[in-house]
């Protein structure tokens, strides 16, 4: 064997490994799931807010996300005077399920209910 070849050789078999991991990770980029609530566009929306007693908004996505929530101010002006927030969300999991969240927010805390939420 010649000396002089002798580093040609380990470059092509170098080459040969840089090519094959390059060609699995663009193979394996292709097969990863697309995430599509990064793309999501808004189908649907609308808010209500005059600032003083509550608001009520929603909104929908191309990706089957939904969401709406109202609040109304209770007892104005007292030293009980607190929002009490209604509303529901909904999304697509991973496994294609849909997920739906009703949910209270008042003096009692955040009390959320689903299907999938044990009790």
């Amino acid at each position: 064997m010649n000396l002089h070849t002798l580093p040609y050789y380990r470059f092509a078999e170098d080459a040969a490994l840089y090519r094959a991991i390059a060609l699995t990770l663009v193979i394996s980029a292709f097969a990863a799931p697309l995430d599509d609530s990064r793309n999501a566009e808004i189908l649907r929306y609308s808010s209500e807010n005059i600032g003083i007693d509550g608001y009520r908004f929603e909104f929908a996505t191309s990706d089957g996300t939904s969401r709406t929530e109202e609040a109304e101010l209770r007892n104005p002006g007292t030293d009980n005077e607190a929002i009490a927030v209604r509303g529901s969300y909904s999304y697509t999991g991973p496994d294609g399920t849909v997920y739906v969240i009703n949910y209270v927010a008042d003096e009692n805390g955040f009390q959320p209910e689903g299907a999938h939420i044990p009790k």
